[in-house]
């Protein structure tokens, strides 16, 4: 990799966590920051590493091996989240734990027999290094083993440091519903909303605010140039798959919009076809019916939108939002070598608004409480925590106006917006 000429650096102390920023200029990833200012936290230190394939600097180096050809600190274990260190597991699978062959380190998995640090996988450490790009959706679980990798080392007294990376749905829009308390759970560790709009190194400084708060050892190496209205475009950064069902950077909006649903497992997202999260399918769905249903719901949500803004241009279609019907056969998962039907949706994220809301808007046109009553007590009990409550299901079940319960998870979200601005990294 060619790097840029050293940019001067600052330490600034940031609520007891140090967040290391640069001078304005072009964009770089925390772990080309770090770089750049000497790895000066981590200098003469024996370092574990939690990453996976998409752990990589803007020009697709490892950051592995940008640890590896250091001399300023010693890596000396890898740590694996779910879908493992090389990405390849599936969804939900146990991942093992290994040696790395290139390098003959120790991978610790945290998605086997453990998903927290044990004192053991961290002994002889003096900084636990936590390097994985997000997608911007609480019940992504990175976040949660970035809140358990936090816990450890709090317990274990030793450094925990965050190498930051883009919210590539940016870090404006904060949607959808809490996590009440008798429901976290690895897919709603912490109480945010789903689309929380923060950095994973802005939830490392929420996490530790809320649950950590004595703890003093948490380093963000903050990124340079990051803008909140950026999201992932605004980078111009290459996408690498963070896991098997996240091909495209496009593909955190459509889990952001569908994710939920597939959780009940009587409704095919896409997931077993090219197109995970872009689909919503069944063998006994009408497309054509549901999607002029969806597109009339949309552009009539539009035509009020632009009317309370003095004109009634939006009227001609939904804004940021379209349904086409769709026909397919899902190669696995659910529906598995069945014929589908259903709509293919199609988002632009700079003007679709609300997007973890439409995914309760189809499950409503579908006839939620007959999928309810299908669903095994295993995947309704996933929706509820994915969901963070079970109120979305019973307020579904009932048949009740969505929009009130909406308006309720909008002025979460406002308060949400208030509380988090403590934590904030990035203008």
């Amino acid at each position: 990799m060619r790097f840029f000429h050293l940019a001067l650096w600052g330490h600034v102390w940031m609520l007891a966590g140090m967040v290391f920023l640069a001078n304005a200029g072009e964009f770089k990833l925390g772990i080309e920051a770090l770089e750049e200012q000497g790895f000066a936290p981590l200098s003469g230190k024996k370092i574990g590493l939690v990453a996976n394939p998409a752990s990589v600097t803007s020009s697709l180096t490892s950051s592995v091996d940008v640890f590896r050809r250091t001399d300023r600190c010693r890596l000396t274990a890898l740590f694996g989240p779910e879908h493992g260190a090389f990405g390849s597991e599936h969804a939900g699978g146990k991942v093992q734990s290994g040696v790395e062959a290139a390098t003959a380190l120790p991978i610790h998995s945290l998605y086997g027999k453990t998903r927290k640090p044990t004192p053991e996988m961290l002994k002889g450490l003096d900084a636990l290094v936590f390097d994985l790009q997000d997608i911007g959706s609480r019940s992504y679980t990175y976040i949660s083993t970035m809140k358990l990798c936090l816990e450890a080392c709090a317990e274990a007294g030793i450094e925990f440091v965050v190498l930051d990376r883009p919210n590539p749905l940016g870090g404006v829009r904060v949607e959808g519903p809490m996590v009440e308390k008798p429901f976290e759970s690895f897919i709603s560790a912490l109480s945010v909303p789903y689309l929380h709009g923060m950095t994973m190194g802005e939830l490392a400084k929420w996490t530790r605010d809320e649950l950590q708060p004595h703890y003093s050892k948490l380093t963000v190496a903050a990124m340079k140039g990051w803008k909140r209205a950026d999201g992932w475009r605004g980078t111009g950064l290459r996408w690498t798959p963070t896991s098997p069902h996240i091909p495209q950077s496009m593909h955190c909006a459509y889990y952001a919009a569908t994710g939920i649903l597939g959780e009940l497992g009587q409704v095919s997202n896409g997931v077993g076809y090219p197109q995970p999260f872009e689909l919503i399918g069944a063998p006994w769905i009408n497309g054509s019916r549901l999607a002029s249903a969806l597109n009339d719901h949309w552009r009539d949500a539009a035509w009020y939108a632009g009317k309370d803004r003095g004109g009634d241009a939006a009227r001609s279609s939904p804004r940021g939002l379209f349904f086409r019907p769709a026909r397919y056969k899902p190669f696995y998962a659910i529906f598995k070598d069945q014929a589908c039907e259903g709509v293919q949706i199609y988002i632009d994220e700079d003007q679709a608004e609300n997007l973890v809301e439409i995914q309760f808007r189809i499950l409503a046109m579908l006839g939620a409480s007959k999928l309810f009553g299908q669903a095994a007590a295993d995947n309704l009990s996933m929706f509820d925590k994915a969901c963070g409550s079970d109120e979305p299901r019973k307020w579904l079940a009932s048949g009740r106006d969505l929009e009130s319960l909406f308006g309720r998870w909008r002025e979460d979200c406002q308060r949400f917006s208030e509380k988090r601005k403590k934590c904030l990294i990035y203008e």
